[in-house]
C-alpha cells in the first residue's frame, strides 16, 4: 500500500471541484448499469426544474437531499437511475421569453422566417411596447431561451456535485415527453376519464388561461362592502352587502340561508335591480351566512367560487359580462331591457374591473341606491399563485381529467395510495389526505397559451363552420407527437382546415403538471424503443418541495393510477423551504431569493451541502451562511486527518497487523455504532441524522482519538503497528461515511490511496469493523478516556497555559469499572496529556485534578 500513497504537501480545497466532475463524467462514475436486474436498481423520479431563467439556494438545498440519497445507494451496491429533466413549458418559460426578447405572441401574425429578435438590453420597459410576433417564430425563441438555460443549470448542478446520469436527461417539452404527454391523454379519452365541457372555470386575465384548483392560493386583499338597495314588490327595500358591485348588471338572484326568518317570507319573491332595473328571485340556500353582511347575499355569474355553486344548484341563468381580457362586454347585455339600465351600463361597458367598480359605486351614491359609505374590509382573494391580479370565473370550453374530486369512488382510491406511499417525514402524508379529501372538481388541464404539449385533436366543422366538439377527432398512436394546428387529421386535407365540411385543431396545450405529471413514464421511456421502463418503474423515490404535494405528487399519483393501476413510487421523501431572515419563503415572485453561484465560489459545494443536509426532511430551514463556512472547514478537516493518517504508510503497511490496543479497539467498536446508526438512517431517507452521528464521531476522533495515538503511531512496535491499522480501517470508513455529503472532498482524500472512485466503493459494513474491533472491545473505553481528556485541556485553558504543558500528576475520582477501563489506555492518555504521574481512585463520583508541572 505504501508505495499507492500520493498526498499533497498541502491539502486544500481549491480546483477539486473541476478536476473531480470531469472526471467523473470521463469515466462515467454515475451512468446507469441497463443490464442490471429490477432487484439491483434504485431508481429516482427527479424534480425537474422549471427553465425560467435561474436556479436558486432552495434548488441547491433541496436537491443535495436527494443526491445524498442517490450516492448511498450507490455505494450499497445499487444501479442508481437518476436522470435529470428540465420543466420547460407552460407559462413561467412564456412569461420569461416576452420579457427577456420583448415580445408577446399574436396568432394573427404570419410566420416570418427572416425574423431576428432584439438584443435582451434594447428591449423596452413598457409591455404595451412589445413586438407582436406569430406563434411560430414565438416558439422558436422559447426553444433558444430555454436552451441557454438548461446549460447554465447543468453547468450548476455539476459544480454542486449532483450525480445524476445525464445520458438520461429529458424535457417535457421534447419530443418522447410530448409522445408520453399526449399518449397518456388518448388514452384517458378512450377511458372516459378525460372530457370536455363549457363552464365557469377560474381565470387569470394577465395570463389569458384558465386555472387549475391546485394552482390557487388565498391571498389577503383590502376591498370593501357595500350595502345596495333593492326594491321588493311592494315598493320595500332590501339592504343587500356585496364587495363587487361591479357585477350589479350579472346579478342573476338574491340568496339567503332557508332558516333566517329575516328572509323567510320573501323566498320565491322577485326583486328589482337597483339601476339596471332586472328583476330577480330571492331564494334559500344553505351556503348564505346569516351573520355575513346583511344575511342576504347577490349572486351573481360569476363573483367567486360559491356563485358557482349556487348557479349549478339552483339551475339559475348565466348573465356573463366580464370577458377573457378582464374586462367588461362592450355591448349592452340582452337582459337589461330599461332605458336607465342601458343608459347606466353604457358608463362601464369595455371597463376594466378597477374601474367599473369605481363608476358604479358613483352611480349608485347619485341616484342614491348606495345606502352609506363602503365600509372597508380584508379578506382572502383567490390569485393563481403565479399571478399578480384576481381571478375572474369565466365560462368557457375546457378539458377536465377525473382525479376523484366529483367521483367518491375513485377519490376513495387515491386516498388508499396515498396511505400506501412511504412518506419521509410519516406526517406530510396528512397533507395530502387533507387536499384528496377537500378536493371540489377535476383536474381542469387545458390552458390557452402557446408554449407546451398540444392536447392532440381535431374537431370536424358542420355545413355553417361550427365545430362539433362532442367527436373529437384522434391520431393514431403511431402518428405522435402531432401538432393539431400544423398536422392535418386522418380523412381530411390541408385545404380543408377553418372551412365548412372541413376541421379545425384544439388549440389548447395541456397544463404544464398534465406533462410533469408523468415523470416517471418519461424518464424511463414509457413505450419508447429504449425504454428501461420495467427496470425502473415503479421507481424507488420520490423527492420533492412539500409545497407541491397537491400538486405533482398528487398529479403524478393519479396519471400512474389510471394508467398503471399502482403507486408510480414507494417512497415520497419531502424537503422543506429556504427562510429568509424574517422567515418568509424564499421565492423569485417575492424578490428575496439568494443565486448559489458565489455561495459556492465562497464556501465551496461540499460546505453549501453540508448546510442543506443539516435540514431535515420536511421541516423549514433558516439561510445559515455559517453553517457553510462550518461545512468548508469540515471539508478541509477531511483533507488534514487523511494527511496525517496516511503519513504513516512508509513505516508499515496498514493492511497487515492486529488492533491489539484498547484505545483502537474501543475507537473502532465505537466507528461499529456510527455506522449503523448512519446507515440505518439513511435507509430512512434521514440524511440530516445521518451527517449528525458522523460528523460527531468525526470531531471526537480529531480531537481526542488522534491525540492519543498519534506519539504511539511514530514507533515501529506492536502497538504502533496497531495505531496504523486503526487509523487506516478508520480513515477508510470515515472517507466513505462523507462521501454522499462531501463528494469532492471525500474523493480527493480517497484518491490519495485508492485507485477506483470512492463513489463506486462498498458502503461500511458493520460486521467488519466490530471483527476488527474484537468480542471484547467496548467504546466506553474511549468514553472515559475523553472524559478524562477533556478535564486536563480545562485546567490547563483556565491556567492559560499551553496544551502541551507537562501534568506533575493526575488523580481521578471514578467507578472501579470505569478506572478498569482507563487503565487499558493509560499510555495513550499520558502521551496526550503530557502527564507525567496518574493516580486511580475507586469512588462513586466522577472527579479529575490536575496539578501542572
Amino acid at each position: 500500500m505504501a508505495s499507492r500513497i500520493r498526498v499533497p504537501d498541502k491539502p486544500q480545497l481549491e480546483g477539486i471541484e473541476a478536476r473531480w466532475a470531469a472526471q467523473w463524467e470521463a469515466q462515467h462514475t454515475y451512468a446507469f448499469d441497463r443490464n442490471a436486474g429490477r432487484d439491483a436498481v434504485f431508481s429516482i423520479d427527479t424534480p425537474p426544474p422549471t427553465v425560467s431563467g435561474s436556479l436558486h439556494v432552495g434548488h441547491v438545498f433541496s436537491y443535495t437531499h436527494a443526491d445524498i440519497i442517490a450516492r448511498f445507494q450507490r455505494m450499497t451496491g445499487k444501479t442508481v437511475f437518476y436522470p435529470m429533466g428540465w420543466d420547460d413549458n407552460g407559462l413561467p418559460t412564456e412569461r420569461r421569453v416576452e420579457n427577456y426578447y420583448g415580445v408577446v405572441c399574436d396568432l394573427e401574425t404570419a410566420y416570418d422566417p427572416d425574423y431576428r429578435a432584439p438584443e435582451h438590453d434594447t428591449v423596452p420597459t413598457r409591455r404595451s411596447a412589445f413586438a407582436r410576433i406569430s406563434r411560430r417564430n414565438f416558439l422558436e425563441l422559447c426553444h433558444r431561451l430555454i436552451k441557454l438555460d438548461e446549460v447554465a443549470f447543468r453547468d450548476l448542478f455539476t459544480r454542486l456535485g449532483i450525480s445524476v446520469d445525464w445520458s438520461l436527461t429529458y424535457a417535457t417539452i421534447d419530443d418522447r415527453a410530448q409522445r408520453a404527454s399526449q399518449r397518456a391523454l388518448l388514452r384517458n379519452l378512450k377511458r372516459g376519464e378525460l372530457y370536455s365541457q363549457q363552464a365557469p372555470c377560474l381565470w387569470d386575465v394577465t395570463f389569458q388561461t384558465a386555472i387549475a384548483q391546485a394552482e390557487l392560493e388565498d391571498r389577503e386583499t383590502v376591498g370593501a362592502y357595500h350595502d345596495l338597495r333593492f326594491i321588493d314588490a311592494d315598493g320595500q327595500a332590501l339592504t343587500v352587502s356585496t364587495t363587487r358591485p361591479e357585477l350589479l348588471p350579472a346579478c342573476v338572484a338574491l340568496v339567503a340561508h332557508p332558516e333566517d326568518e329575516r328572509f323567510r317570507s320573501l323566498i320565491g319573491a322577485q326583486v328589482r335591480c337597483p339601476l339596471f332595473g332586472m328583476d330577480v328571485p330571492v331564494m334559500a340556500h344553505r351556503l348564505a351566512d346569516p351573520a355575513k353582511g346583511t344575511g342576504l347575499a347577490m349572486i351573481c355569474t360569476f363573483g367567486d367560487l360559491t356563485d358557482v355553486i349556487w348557479w349549478r344548484e339552483l339551475h339559475l341563468p348565466t348573465r356573463a359580462i366580464i370577458g377573457r381580457d378582464g374586462r367588461l362586454q362592450r355591448d349592452v347585455p340582452d337582459w337589461i331591457a330599461s332605458e336607465e339600465g342601458r343608459h347606466a351600463y353604457s358608463h362601464i361597458a369595455g371597463s376594466t374591473v378597477a374601474e367599473a367598480r369605481q363608476r358604479i359605486v358613483e352611480l349608485l351614491t347619485s341616484s342614491g341606491d348606495l345606502i352609506g359609505l363602503p365600509r372597508p374590509l380584508t379578506h382572502a382573494v383567490k390569485f393563481f399563485e403565479k399571478g399578480e391580479r384576481p381571478l375572474e370565473i369565466i365560462a368557457t370550453r375546457q378539458w377536465y381529467l377525473r382525479n376523484g374530486g366529483r367521483d367518491p369512488a375513485l377519490r376513495d382510491e387515491l386516498l388508499a395510495s396515498g396511505e400506501a406511499l412511504g412518506w419521509y417525514p410519516g406526517f406530510m402524508g396528512s397533507r395530502y389526505a387533507n387536499w384528496v379529501g377537500g378536493l371540489n372538481g377535476d383536474w381542469l388541464i387545458s390552458r390557452q397559451r402557446v408554449f407546451g404539449v398540444p392536447i392532440p385533436l381535431w374537431y370536424s366543422l358542420d355545413a355553417q363552420g361550427q365545430p362539433d366538439f362532442s367527436a373529437p377527432i384522434c391520431p393514431d398512436e403511431s402518428a405522435l407527437p402531432i401538432d393539431p394546428q400544423s398536422h392535418v387529421p386522418p380523412g381530411f386535407v390541408t385545404h380543408q382546415r377553418g372551412q365548412p365540411g372541413g376541421f379545425i385543431g384544439d388549440t389548447d396545450i395541456m397544463d404544464t403538471w398534465a406533462t410533469s405529471s408523468l415523470t416517471p413514464q418519461i424518464a424511463a421511456g414509457w413505450e419508447e424503443a429504449d425504454s428501461c421502463f420495467e427496470q425502473v418503474f415503479p421507481m424507488d423515490l420520490r423527492p420533492q418541495a412539500h409545497d407541491i404535494i397537491r400538486t405533482w405528487l398528487f398529479s403524478t399519483l393519479v396519471r400512474s393510477h389510471l394508467e398503471e393501476q399502482q403507486l408510480p413510487w414507494k417512497h415520497a421523501m419531502l424537503s422543506g423551504w429556504i427562510l429568509d431572515p424574517d422567515r418568509k419563503k424564499m421565492s423569485k415572485s417575492k424578490g428575496n431569493v439568494v443565486t448559489p453561484l458565489a455561495l459556492l465560489d465562497e464556501y465551496g459545494s461540499d460546505g453549501v451541502r453540508y448546510w442543506a443536509a443539516l435540514g431535515r426532511p420536511g421541516m423549514d430551514v433558516t439561510f445559515d451562511k455559517t453553517q457553510m463556512k462550518n461545512g468548508r472547514r469540515l471539508a478541509l478537516k477531511l483533507l488534514n486527518v487523511s494527511k496525517f493518517a496516511l503519513g504513516f504508510a512508509d513505516a508499515v503497511d496498514a493492511a497487515d497487523g492486529t488492533l491489539i490496543e484498547a484505545t483502537d479497539r474501543a475507537m473502532m467498536a465505537r466507528l461499529a455504532k456510527v455506522v449503523a446508526l448512519a446507515t440505518a438512517a439513511l435507509a430512512a431517507f434521514d440524511y440530516s441524522k445521518a451527517i449528525e452521528h458522523t460528523e460527531a464521531f468525526f470531531w471526537w476522533y480529531c480531537d481526542d482519538y488522534v491525540e492519543l495515538v498519534k506519539n504511539r503511531a511514530r514507533g515501529t512496535d506492536i502497538g504502533a503497528m496497531s495505531a496504523h491499522r486503526a487509523l487506516a480501517e478508520s480513515l477508510s470508513v470515515i472517507q466513505r461515511l462523507f462521501a454522499p455529503f462531501l463528494p469532492f472532498a471525500a474523493e480527493e482524500s480517497w484518491s490519495w490511496w485508492q485507485e477506483t472512485s470512492i463513489h463506486r466503493a462498498a458502503w461500511p459494513d458493520v460486521a467488519t469493523l466490530e471483527a476488527l474491533a474484537g468480542a471484547n472491545a467496548s467504546s466506553a473505553t474511549v468514553d472515559v478516556v475523553s472524559d478524562v481528556l477533556r478535564e486536563i485541556r480545562r485546567a490547563k485553558s483556565e491556567a492559560k497555559v499551553s496544551m502541551k504543558t507537562a501534568v506533575a500528576h493526575l488523580s481521578v475520582s471514578d467507578s472501579v469499572q470505569r478506572l478498569a477501563l482507563l487503565r487499558q489506555s493509560e499510555n495513550d492518555l499520558r502521551d496526550a496529556g503530557q502527564v507525567a504521574q496518574i493516580e486511580m481512585i475507586a469512588s462513586e463520583t466522577f472527579q479529575v485534578s490536575v496539578t501542572l508541572a
